[in-house]
């Protein structure tokens, strides 16, 4: 499967919740951040999250700590894994950041299973505060994108990612999300591709609302139990089509070789 890119959001996809709340809950900045919460951007304001708990003589190894207890499930890590040895190129695109991400995944023996990891990036400054950044730099920040916030497009890194995998050989993305973030680089997938949704989510909810937007085709899922049995069947069922020969097609009721079909979204 070396031809087949698996692109993960984050938040509320690999793990079940979100790492900035997490953070922000599990050590005790709930009332500042939603004191700043409506003056700030929210990549900007986990960076001032950052200066407070240096402010308290919080440590980078408390906030580590800290990221190390973040729930993850026993499924999700079984689905990255088996992905992954089956010679899948695993990459991760998220508004969360470089630290958090790479401290959970470093924690469950799973940061080597990524190829790359496109985030806002981290640093640890010379009075030993960790710094949020913005994944765009200025130049980048007005890109032009009304879906997405001006610190990351993941539609602009969807298409780097494909000009580069391209250039490799890889041709076939599954792109796994949850949220409005995840909308756009959705839109830039193409036909052959794959995209998962978490159901009841607000991808799930704008590929319903309106399918005929979306070119890739769509597989839901409610919780990572789920997530595994998808992810892990329809790169199987791409294996197989591949060595029939034939044209794409997972199906979650395909055991051989058919031509293509569209899951739908069944809203309950």
């Amino acid at each position: 499967m070396s031809d087949l890119v698996v692109v993960f959001d984050f938040d509320r996809t690999m793990i079940e919740g979100d790492s900035d709340d997490w953070v922000v809950t599990q050590m005790g900045l709930t009332q500042l951040f939603n004191q700043l919460r409506r003056t700030l951007p929210w990549n900007s304001l986990m960076d001032r999250m950052m200066e407070e708990l240096h402010s308290l003589d919080k440590t980078v190894e408390d906030i580590a700590n800290c990221m190390r207890l973040t729930p993850f499930d026993s499924h999700m890590i079984e689905a990255i894994k088996s992905a992954h040895s089956l010679g899948c190129d695993l990459k991760i695109i998220s508004d969360a950041n470089q630290f958090f991400i790479e401290t959970i995944l470093e924690h469950h023996g799973l940061l080597g299973c990524f190829s790359e990891i496109y985030t806002n990036p981290t640093s640890v400054d010379e009075n030993g505060r960790l710094r949020i950044l913005p994944y765009h730099n200025s130049a980048l920040a007005h890109h032009g994108c009304n879906l997405c916030p001006s610190n990351l497009c993941k539609g602009v890194v969807v298409n780097d990612i494909r000009t580069s995998a391209l250039g490799h050989g890889k041709k076939r993305f599954i792109y796994l999300g949850d949220g409005r973030g995840d909308i756009c680089p959705t839109l830039k997938l193409v036909d052959g591709d794959y995209v998962m949704p978490r159901k009841n989510y607000p991808l799930w909810d704008r590929i319903c609302s309106k399918p005929t937007h979306i070119k890739a085709e769509v597989h839901e899922w409610s919780n990572a139990e789920e997530l595994e049995k998808v992810l892990l069947h329809l790169i199987n069922t791409i294996s197989i089509n591949e060595n029939c020969g034939g044209k794409n097609s997972s199906h979650p009721n395909s055991s051989k070789c058919q031509s293509k079909t569209r899951p739908f979204c069944s809203i309950s």
